[in-house]
């Protein structure tokens, strides 16, 4: 082979190589942003259900509270005093 084609085959070479290695940075980065995400919404998923489990009880009381509550619709009608009333 000629010089002139073996030194250009070893230019290339290096090239590949050099690229080889940028390639792989590139997909090692990725990899970890994949990562990084799961993890980011495991802990904005979990966070949100100990929330509910932690507030559970005020909400099941309020539920329980909100039948009781219809009883109060045999309140005296205050339309009759709309005028009356400072605005």
């Amino acid at each position: 082979m000629d010089q002139e084609i073996k030194e250009l085959l070893q230019a290339n070479i290096e090239l590949s190589r050099e690229n080889n290695k940028i390639l792989k940075k590139i997909r090692g980065t990725q990899k970890r942003a994949v990562i990084t995400k799961i993890l980011y919404w495991i802990i904005i998923i979990g966070i949100a259900v100990g929330a509910f489990y932690f507030i559970q009880p005020f909400i099941q009381k309020i539920l329980d509270l909100l039948p009781s509550l219809s009883g109060l619709k045999n309140l005296p009608d205050f339309s009759k005093f709309n005028g009356m009333l400072p605005k």
